[in-house]
């Protein structure tokens, strides 16, 4: 038997991963090998998540098969598989646990760990990785898993310090496995339809998830959102201690324990503010720069704040790490494409995300032509939010959009010409095929301009296929 981070946790000597190359169990068997459990895993198709792990010597293989689950004692599985999969199958067959991600993931936060766990609608993944690169600064060595590769770094680490910080995924009421100390709540509005149907559901599962924080925990969250606000009011919390955070100038009278910030300017490719807290009856207040823009940003960086002052560090102390983390791959990560033109490849797939994306990037590039491409990202949301996706897009100077990218879902017979029908900009196109998309910018393109791609689908290939095209025609 294994002894993992975990206290009472025992793993055997090998876990087998059906559905490897997704971004949430590539993540949980990278952490497993770097602390020398033996790792394995299977999935329909090649990803870059898996490819990695395949270099670092995970066997990977393709396809899914009762022989792949040969030799394990523990099998987890995404929420993507059926039980019909024929490596379920034969893990039942001879007794082997199966495990979801979310069952799995609880164990691994059990007691003497403190765990961190940061939920919400939008902005997950960027306060994951951000709380994880500053924690490391600071000298905690934490353990993490965050939905998306840090730039310059992993999607997850097993480390020997004490914080284990999570993204916390409301699909499939997957937080609700967890076993949080504190938990991050960045903003709330209604997603995942496909799930959750009504708003309220969508709610609800987050009041559980926020009733699983133990009343010595903390619940942090942003109190210019009224939803989180009303969220943190439900009157079965354990957790005695909140922490709100916000853009304002003064303290908010309504809460004891708080981080402010108000910006100061932008300069040197920085974004710099001004920063007030006041936590566990301690008052500071310093400057605090940040390399990525957008009000949503320092949002997301004054919840770290609260994170790192409720563990009894300074946040100044940690102000150089602040500014060297520049995201994490598809959250406003950018990529010269070549002739003069910049590329921003960006997971924006929710209205509220579309827009702060195009409002970052007003900031960060004043005075450029802001070229827009969306691929609405599933029919349930596309259709539930329609009217929200039509009027997202006013701070983009021409907009393309592509086909839905129906991911999980059947096809239907509904077509997002129709969102581009209701649109009411100027300059919006509806572009079905991602290869015709890339050569009508190919062409349209201009030295200097930005294009900005949001997708949770494929549309990224866009930036590559433009790569290639500036290349071929000696303009890189």
């Amino acid at each position: 038997m294994f002894h993992f981070l975990v206290g009472g946790v025992h793993l055997t000597d090998h876990v087998h991963f059906i559905g490897i190359g997704g971004s949430g169990l590539s993540a949980i068997a990278r952490l497993l090998f770097e602390q020398g459990t033996i790792v394995t895993g299977s999935d329909r198709a090649a990803s870059p998540f898996g490819d990695e792990l395949a270099r670092l010597g995970i066997p990977v293989t393709i396809g899914h098969a009762a022989a792949n689950i040969a030799g394990a004692s523990w099998v987890v599985r995404s929420s993507a598989i059926p039980d019909d999969n024929p490596e379920v199958v034969a893990a039942r067959a001879q007794g082997i646990p199966v495990y979801k991600r979310s069952d799995f993931l609880g164990k691994l936060m059990e007691s003497p760990i403190v765990g961190i766990a940061i939920a919400g609608t939008h902005g997950k993944t960027t306060t994951t990785g951000l709380a994880a690169h500053v924690l490391t600064a600071l000298g905690t060595d934490p353990s993490y898993i965050v939905g998306s590769n840090i730039i310059g770094s992993t999607n997850a680490h097993f480390g020997k310090g004490a914080p284990f910080v999570i993204e916390a995924d409301e699909y499939d009421r997957m937080f609700l496995g967890l076993k949080p100390r504190f938990a991050v709540i960045t903003n709330l509005e209604h997603d995942h339809p496909d799930i959750y149907p009504t708003y309220q559901e969508y709610t609800e599962a987050f009041r559980q998830f926020c009733a699983l924080v133990p009343q010595d925990g903390a619940l942090i969250g942003c109190f210019n959102e009224q939803e989180v606000i009303s969220l943190f009011a439900s009157p079965d919390l354990l957790a005695t201690r909140k922490v709100y955070y916000g853009i304002a100038g003064e303290f908010d009278p309504r809460f004891p324990n708080q981080v402010i910030a108000s910006p100061i300017t932008s300069k040197d490719d920085a974004f710099h503010y001004a920063i007030r807290s006041r936590v566990n009856g301690i008052e500071r207040a310093y400057s605090l720069s940040l390399s990525l823009p957008g009000l949503h940003n320092i949002k997301n960086a004054m919840a770290v704040i609260a994170i790192v002052e409720l563990m009894g560090f300074s946040a100044e102390d940690a102000k150089p790490a602040f500014l060297s983390f520049t995201g994490t791959n598809r959250r406003f990560e950018r990529t010269p494409l070549g002739n003069g033109i910049l590329g921003i490849n960006d997971y924006a797939h929710h209205p509220t995300e579309i827009r702060a994306t195009l409002q970052a990037a007003r900031s960060a590039f004043p005075g450029k032509t802001l070229w827009a491409v969306w691929q609405p990202h599933t029919y349930s949301r596309t259709k539930t939010l329609f009217n929200a996706f039509s009027r997202s897009f006013a701070d983009a100077d021409h907009v393309i959009v592509s086909e839905i990218y129906r991911s999980r879902e059947p096809l239907e017979d509904f077509s997002s010409a129709s969102l581009v029908e209701a649109m009411r900009h100027p300059s919006a196109l509806y572009i079905n095929q991602l290869s015709d998309i890339s050569l009508y910018l190919a062409s349209h393109l201009k030295p200097g301009d930005i294009l900005l791609i949001m997708s949770a689908g494929d549309a990224d290939t866009i930036l590559s296929d433009l790569q290639t095209t500036f290349r071929l025609q000696g303009k890189p």
